[in-house]
């Protein structure tokens, strides 16, 4: 009778074990996500950036400079106007040299990963205080526009640029 026991202890062993390991990957999942830290580093600046397409960012979103954590997607709004996304970013006041000329581009944590802003920094001697404007953009790229221009083989398509250089 215990030979009889044996399997199905082990399937309960087994079972009991895959479920605790799917909720330690749910766990370990929902820390990584950029909604849930916070990002408060205390006096910040913001400043502004137009993009024709944002794709799947979202507020609180990270903004990087080098791969280094400055601040947050403050707000997102549509532009009246323009019919852009108009975002604002809030950038910490540790970072206040950043110069006036750089270039924002929404970009995506791995293949399939939370989108967040990327700033490379230009070369001009004035630099981003509150109110500013970030002129050069580059929006997201879509998953099923690359698809396409690959299934089309078109490579001239302005869908991920906002145009605005």
């Amino acid at each position: 009778m215990d030979i009889a026991m044996n399997p199905r202890r082990s399937y309960a062993a087994g079972t009991g074990l895959f479920i605790l390991l799917g909720f330690a990957a749910l766990a370990y999942l929902a820390t990584q996500t950029t909604s849930l830290v916070n990002f408060d580093s205390g006096p910040s600046y913001d400043v502004t950036a137009e993009f024709a397409n944002i794709g799947g960012l979202k507020d609180r979103a990270p903004v990087k400079l080098a791969g280094v954590r400055i601040g947050t997607v403050k707000r997102i709004t549509l532009d009246q106007r323009s019919m852009d996304a108009r975002v604002t970013l809030a950038i910490s006041d540790r970072y206040n040299q950043i110069p006036e000329d750089s270039y924002a581009k929404i970009m995506t944590s791995g293949l399939l990963g939370d989108q967040f802003i990327s700033l490379s920094p230009g070369g001009s001697p004035k630099v981003l205080k509150s109110g500013s404007l970030i002129d050069n953009t580059q929006s997201a790229l879509q998953l099923e526009d690359l698809i396409g221009k690959f299934m089309t083989g078109s490579g001239g398509s302005k869908a991920g640029s906002s145009g605005k250089k």
